[in-house]
């Protein structure tokens, strides 16, 4: 797939997403609102976060679709990661506002919310969840920025999850003539749900921090990337190369720098090299920026 035709795919996806998004926070904070319900206050501020952070994202994917401009000679393709680091920040801020929250509320004796609204809600939410992280399974395979869209609504999904579980068991409390204990359901849910919840930003902010900071890519990324330019030394018979990568949004820079010696090596040789090792890329889904160097010095390229 073309980075043009990954940038309409992000912008059309994203849109849908954030239509669904916006429609849940909505439903979650009014409910939230009127049923007294902490945890699904939260479930909504949580959406209504999400729908800032997807708009965020398409932003980012217009200009990023830019190009490289004079001000910016190598694109603006920084601002994947960065959109997914503050989306990351957002959503530990709003779990840990949450978790204080949720602690007064135990503190003060709990909440009496209605077990039978609170899990018509969460039925809601987790059906409608689901659904969307099934449509963006596949098109995050194209993308960073749907791929954490795609994480969020996951997570959206464990937290309705945790509101039908928990509302079951004050049901099952009312019952019992156990009420009381069924007070503190509800802000218990949001803690857990804090706590099921706070892996993925911290996930989020540690993978685009690291490529902010122009760190390797995952193995997977850089597998078969390796194998290229070894198909292409054992073509060549060179040397193994000082091979360097890290990847930024789409944008995949690769340095292969090779020690040559005993013949005399051309600017044409540099480059039938390089179209070799693109010509072995061109599948990858990501822009690759190629720079081949060959260098009978070796303190030049080490």
């Amino acid at each position: 797939m073309s980075s043009d035709d990954v940038t309409a795919l992000e912008r059309h996806v994203l849109r849908w997403s954030m239509v669904a998004t916006g429609s849940l926070a909505v439903l979650g904070v009014v409910w939230g609102i009127l049923s007294g319900s902490s945890v699904i206050l939260f479930d909504g501020a949580y959406g209504a976060l999400g729908v800032a952070l997807t708009w965020l994202a398409i932003v980012a994917s217009r200009l990023v679709a830019g190009g490289p401009t004079a001000k910016y000679p190598f694109g603006r393709e920084a601002l994947a990661p960065m959109v997914i680091t503050l989306q990351g920040i957002a959503l530990l801020g709003t779990c840990l506002y949450a978790s204080i929250d949720a602690v007064m509320v135990i503190v003060d004796g709990g909440s009496d919310v209605s077990a039978g609204s609170a899990m018509v809600y969460g039925f809601i939410s987790a059906l409608t969840a689901v659904a969307v992280w099934l449509w963006l399974r596949g098109p995050a395979r194209h993308s960073d920025l749907l791929r954490a869209e795609a994480t969020q609504w996951l997570a959206g999904t464990a937290l309705a999850g945790a509101v039908i579980v928990a509302f079951a068991v004050v049901l099952v409390l009312d019952r019992a003539d156990l009420g009381r204990a069924g007070a503190y359901v509800d802000p218990a849910l949001v803690l857990v749900s804090c706590a099921v919840l706070i892996p993925t930003p911290i996930r989020m902010i540690r993978t685009t921090v690291v490529e902010l900071l122009e760190g390797a890519p995952d193995s997977e990324v850089q597998r078969p990337v390796q194998a290229a330019v070894n198909e292409v030394r054992v073509e060549f018979g060179l040397d193994d190369p000082f091979l360097r990568m890290t990847k930024t949004g789409r944008k995949l820079y690769v340095e292969a720098d090779f020690l040559v010696r005993g013949r005399d090596w051309d600017v044409a040789d540099e480059d039938e090299i390089r179209r070799a090792i693109l010509d072995r890329l061109v599948h990858l889904p990501y822009d690759v920026w190629l720079n081949v160097e060959l260098s009978g010095d070796e303190d030049l390229i080490a």
